[in-house]
């Protein structure tokens, strides 16, 4: 902890020589000059305008706010007072959304700007997934899962997922918000006790500025609704992006149709998956979670961060936020959740990628250069799936993509589509992570029945029902 309660500077001493010392610092940056004594940006926020230099010395007002116009200033006390009232959960969610907007409206490195989708796009969307779903058919038991398809701008994509990152996000945010109070001393914690709520709504909104940073950068890589294994759009609903499909097949050689027709096979496949196999959400939500609860929070960082937390450089804990504070304790039970996290990722992903090819193998002529290309982008990850993993602590990669998929092609060689299928009608059917070492031990494997279990567990139920009736007579 720093010398100064949490971190808060004393007001700036004048220079004991007087007018020489404000000399020193021509600028008028630093504390105790006649400048800015908050710095070029009171507030620490990037990207507002006016806030770049220091303002002239007969302007009271630019003395302490630099160069901003009143509109700035105004600007500036608004996000100030956003930061600070706000009393919601973990993460500022609203701000999230803001920022995210933002940062499409900005565009990509490349500098494309996003755009409204036009109705050929949205056709030509719709007739792609309208035909995966039927080479699809002759590949997988799995019925449909796509009611309808849609073609989504980026700020779209982003409407769409929030909620779904708000689920995986919040855990995580909870446990930083929680250990924000519990690194000040015990004596201390009842004195600041509206410090410490001042505290977490400040966390709560950086949480929501990153959040929204790196939702806003994933929405110009992602292709569809699916790209990190999870369900991330409204069920239901095959949505794929024209605009970064366009973007994804531009440096590949092959016709835009193929590209777009293989993306919606995967898209479609996934939305079987999901919609078909009720507790595959659950499980693979549940297990972030899992993961998180056992996330501990780097008390020395953030402690660092508290220690210097200055009301008018909030971008401090934004730093520490970025640097990453987050470590898996190493515990049996977080290495459980992670291993049951990445092998259902492998699981998901491996037979996506195993029945997407099966369909498109002999229809598209491109179809293993862009099987190859898609499992070397899943295995990367993008720059904003890393900031993910920064704030998260996670990494939502199937790191064993090739060995699930190898597997899933045995189980299909060995006991057919409806025979491979079937076994996801239960979590304790599926492989584990040890299967995947010896998928040919799992293939040639006698497995439970669980349907004929869960019949005869009914009937055993029953009947000990009307024997408990018979008695009663």
């Amino acid at each position: 902890m720093s010398d100064t309660p949490f971190g808060f500077g004393l007001p700036p001493e004048e220079p004991e020589n007087g007018d020489e010392g404000k000399k020193k610092d021509p600028a008028g940056g630093g504390q105790g000059s006649g400048g800015n004594p908050f710095g070029a940006n009171p507030f620490g926020f990037g990207g507002l305008p006016g806030m770049g230099g220091a303002g002239g010395a007969d302007n009271p007002f630019a003395a302490m706010f630099g160069s901003l116009n009143p509109n700035d200033l105004g600007a500036a006390f608004q996000q100030l007072g956003q930061m600070l009232s706000y009393e919601g959960g973990p993460v500022n969610w609203d701000m999230a959304k803001q920022i995210a907007r933002q940062v499409v409206a900005q565009g990509t490195a490349d500098g494309t700007k996003d755009a409204s989708v036009g109705p050929a796009e949205k056709s030509a969307v719709e007739e792609a997934v309208r035909l995966a779903d039927l080479w699809l058919d002759q590949v997988t038991s799995l019925p449909s899962g796509a009611g309808t398809a849609v073609a989504w701008s980026r700020a779209e994509w982003v409407e769409a997922t929030l909620p779904a990152w708000q689920q995986l996000v919040d855990p995580v945010a909870e446990r930083v918000g929680s250990a924000m109070g519990d690194v000040l001393p015990q004596e201390m914690q009842a004195m600041a006790g509206p410090l410490i709520g001042m505290m977490r709504s400040m966390g709560g909104a950086m949480f929501g500025q990153q959040i929204g940073q790196a939702v806003g950068a994933l929405a110009g890589e992602v292709v569809g609704s699916t790209d990190v294994g999870l369900p991330l759009g409204p069920a239901g609903r095959a949505a794929l992006l024209p605009l970064n499909i366009a973007a994804f097949g531009k440096d590949l050689g092959v016709p835009s149709d193929e590209v777009r027709l293989y993306l919606a096979l995967r898209e479609a496949a996934h939305q079987r998956l999901f919609a078909h196999v009720p507790w595959l959400r659950a499980h693979l939500f549940g297990a972030v979670e899992g993961y998180a609860r056992g996330i501990k929070v780097d008390t020395s960082k953030l402690e660092e961060a508290v220690g210097q937390l200055d009301p008018t450089h909030p971008e401090q804990l934004q730093e520490a936020l970025q640097q990453g504070m987050f470590q898996p304790e190493d515990t049996p039970e977080q290495k459980a959740a992670l291993a049951r996290l990445e092998t259902a990722l492998a699981l998901v992903e491996g037979w996506v990628d195993a029945v997407v090819h099966e369909a498109a193998k002999s229809r598209l002529t491109s179809a293993d250069a862009l099987r190859e290309t898609l499992r070397r982008r899943r295995a990367t990850g993008g720059p904003a799936e890393q900031t993910f993993a920064t704030l998260i602590g996670l990494e939502l990669r199937p790191r064993r993509l090739r060995d699930a998929a190898r597997l899933w092609a045995s189980l299909t060689d060995a006991r057919g589509v409806d025979g491979r299928d079937g076994l996801w009608e239960h979590p304790d059917m599926l492989p584990t992570a040890t299967d995947l070492d010896d998928p040919d031990g799992f293939v040639h494997r006698e497995h439970l029945d669980f349907s004929e279990l869960d019949k005869m567990l009914g009937e055993a139920a029953k009947g000990e029902g009307t024997e408990d009736g018979d008695d009663e007579k």
